[in-house]
């Protein structure tokens, strides 16, 4: 995946990866250059049986609770699972009936201004692009895509005028119509959000074409077509953009197809697997691709049970495919909140949280999982639900086991509750609205066996936090609210 990335500086670290074989960029920058200090608060031991002491957030997990967690979840595995019954595994159509409009609490629109002040730091003026990590001037296209749903998300909210919005978004897409794109055919994977060269991983003045990602521009055509179809002052510059790149190239025998560059020849491979697979896809059907193979869900789907729920994963692993089949929570999240569960049966997200939940019940372990950028090497992991027949695992790109970096992602447990709303999502929440804001936004997240929080600050949680609120806003998915017919 990744075999073009460079060793991180040491003023800046970062990995590209997100998702499937999307490869986003991931930057994190040094901890003195972040803000703000962890509000303290206390929460129960995770196993009373293992530590009759409460854990702090301040404070590590003993040893032997860590063990005692480890034992549970590996013992939580039955690899022959409850499948999902089939006419559950079917795309609703007519997509949503609409849930009653209702307007964000006051606490609930401070949540969300807090996650726009890390735009107001992060966007460039003159680019219209925003900075994937805090100030460090690198983007993607699933980054930028953040940014846009961010954007979308402020006008709606009251966060910036009718007037600043445009300018804005229109500044945003005229930029990425004049993009230089990978062989003068589609958008390289990385970005000097500055310059606006096509660079390598953290090389930002560096010209380098390093080929294009399928799942990113996935994301991004499902923006373009809510900015296109939402806004009819700005129909022209989002279609625009679209027109400008070549998309023949992004599927082949109704599959999406990326490319990479090593050792400066290319390879062009197939992208995705189930959760990112789907989701990318639906985004590419909108703007008229085939792409029946990879919306086709069924066709690949096994199921795992993890702490007694039926877990679907993708048999298309890394031992079988060189691609890892990663299980976690944000692709799930986007398809509910934009989609209304268009790309993936609800029944496979009610799944995966669920396992989460009985997760917790067996433990008190918090857990909403999903991957993002961290503050300390390896600087980028994939918090798992399941890959690569591993039950739980924390691992990078390379597949190296991080289990002791595992933390509840900020952007997941907010998601995971606009969507559900129970009892669960709802400790999550609160927990992340008690305990991981900042001064420029909210931090990725908390990890689980140190105790701290995941001082990295990134576009992409910000920006999912954001439009999980215009969800909430407008009680519809996203693509429903703007008038997109699937």
């Amino acid at each position: 995946m990744n075999s073009d990335f460079e060793p991180p500086s040491k003023k800046w670290a970062f990995l590209a990866t997100v998702g499937g074989l999307a490869t986003a960029i991931a930057i994190v920058i040094g901890m003195e250059q972040l803000s703000s200090h962890l509000k303290q608060s206390a929460i129960s031991s995770p196993l009373a049986s293992a530590s009759a002491t409460p854990i702090s957030t301040s404070n590590p997990l003993p040893a032997q609770t860590i063990d005692a967690i480890a034992k549970l979840d590996a013992t939580s595995v039955k690899l022959i699972g409850t499948p999902v019954a089939t006419e559950q595994q079917q795309i609703s159509n007519p997509p949503y009936v609409a849930s009653q409009i209702g307007n964000l609490s006051a606490e609930e629109l401070a949540i969300a201004r807090q996650a726009w002040r890390y735009f107001e730091q992060n966007w460039n003026e003159d680019t219209g692009l925003v900075n994937s990590a805090d100030k460090f001037a690198s983007v993607t296209l699933w980054d930028q895509a953040a940014a846009i749903a961010a954007l979308v998300s402020a006008k709606e909210l009251g966060f910036v005028t009718e007037a600043d919005f445009e300018k804005k978004m229109r500044r945003t897409l005229q930029t990425l119509a004049k993009l230089q794109l990978y062989k003068g055919e589609l958008p390289n994977k990385v970005y000097n959000s500055k310059t606006l060269i096509p660079v390598n991983y953290g090389q930002l003045d560096k010209l380098e074409e390093i080929g294009w990602s399928a799942l990113d521009i996935g994301r991004m055509a499902i923006w373009l077509k809510i900015v296109a179809t939402k806004y009819p002052t700005l129909t022209e510059d989002a279609e625009l953009v679209w027109k400008s790149w070549k998309v023949e190239r992004l599927t082949k025998d109704g599959q999406m197809y990326g490319t990479s560059v090593i050792k400066g020849k290319e390879t062009y491979n197939q992208e995705g697997r189930l959760g990112y697979e789907s989701y990318a896809a639906y985004g590419l059907k909108l703007w008229g691709m085939d792409v029946s193979k990879a919306l086709d869900v069924r066709s690949q789907v096994a199921f795992v049970n993890l702490y007694g729920q039926g877990v679907p994963y993708d048999k298309r692993d890394f031992k079988n495919s060189e691609a890892n089949n990663y299980v976690l929570s944000e692709p799930f999240i986007l398809d509910g909140i934009e989609t209304g569960f268009q790309s993936l049966p609800k029944a496979y997200a009610d799944r995966v949280l669920a396992a989460q939940e009985s997760r917790y019940q067996a433990t008190q372990q918090l857990t909403a999982l999903t991957e993002d950028n961290l503050d300390r090497a390896p600087y980028f992991v994939y918090n798992t639900i399941f890959v690569n027949g591993q039950a739980w695992a924390t691992i990078t790109d390379a597949r190296k086991l991080s289990n002791d970096l595992r933390f509840l992602s900020a952007k997941a447990a907010i998601g995971w509750h606009v969507l559900y709303k129970s009892n669960y999502t709802q400790k999550l929440f609160d927990f992340v609205t008690n305990n991981l804001k900042t001064d420029l936004g909210w931090y990725n997240g908390f990890y689980e066996a140190l105790g701290e929080p995941n001082k990295s600050l990134t576009a992409n949680n910000n920006g999912v936090i954001l439009e999980s609120f215009l969800y909430k806003k407008v009680g519809q998915p996203l693509t429903v609210w703007a008038g997109i017919s699937p």
